[in-house]
């Protein structure tokens, strides 16, 4: 600690970022929506899932359900309403001809300047049967951070779903056991969001204590 305030490992001041690096933030780049054709077997997976929705005993209408198509380094994200992921999902994992038979994680994306769409929930799917595979996106605000669990449908998504909630505070509802997973029961906070404090705090690490960023040497 100095008099200008906190000073990082590096021997950063007045900056409030006790990691050493000065803020420095990689340019992100703008994903926009696909437009058709997509492409590769991505149109045969949406025209397909459009019409098991649109007919299928939830009756969910596509246009409802998906938001937008993104197709980012020969990937396919569909970003879904959230109200209507465990439909979409059901119907990727039971219909024939789509066969997502494998969900293999749940991550967490944290998004700071985008009002009303904060903290994003994203989810892994396996075609084993056909070789392919799929992202699910749904995003959520920070005032209201709830969107529905997929354990249900993948239950593989237990503990994904724990350390998503966990690190970024998205709570999903239904959830057999929404516990943390990885910080202590009374943790404040979620540590993998952008806004969360860096340094401040101290560690101990089987019976070492290793002090909080903010007091350790500088490497000037």
């Amino acid at each position: 600690m100095t008099a200008d305030g906190p000073r990082g490992m590096f021997g950063v001041r007045g900056s409030g970022d006790t990691s050493g690096y000065g803020r420095l933030q990689p340019p992100v780049a703008s994903v926009d929506t696909a437009v058709r054709p997509y492409g590769s077997y991505f149109d045969a997976v949406v025209d397909r899932l459009a019409a098991v929705l649109d007919t299928g005993d939830a009756a969910v209408p596509f246009e409802d359900a998906v938001e937008r198509a993104v197709i980012f380094r020969d990937e396919l994200t569909l970003h879904l309403s959230r109200e209507h992921v465990p439909a979409v999902a059901r119907a990727l994992r039971d219909d024939e001809e789509l066969r997502f038979e494998l969900c293999t994680g749940a991550s967490g994306v944290h998004y700071p300047d985008q009002v009303g769409r904060e903290l994003r929930a994203v989810y892994h799917l396996v075609s084993i049967t056909h070789g392919r595979r799929l992202r699910l996106e749904v995003a959520v605000p920070d005032a209201d951070p709830h969107t529905p669990s997929l354990c249900a449908v993948y239950p593989t998504n237990d503990w994904h779903e724990r350390e998503v909630y966990d690190f970024f505070g998205i709570v999903f509802d239904g959830h057999p056991a929404l516990t943390r997973i990885e910080m202590p029961d009374d943790w404040v906070g979620h540590p993998q969001r952008k806004d969360y404090p860096l340094g401040g705090i101290p560690i101990e690490y089987k019976g070492a204590r290793v002090a909080p960023p903010n007091e350790r040497r500088s490497y000037n």
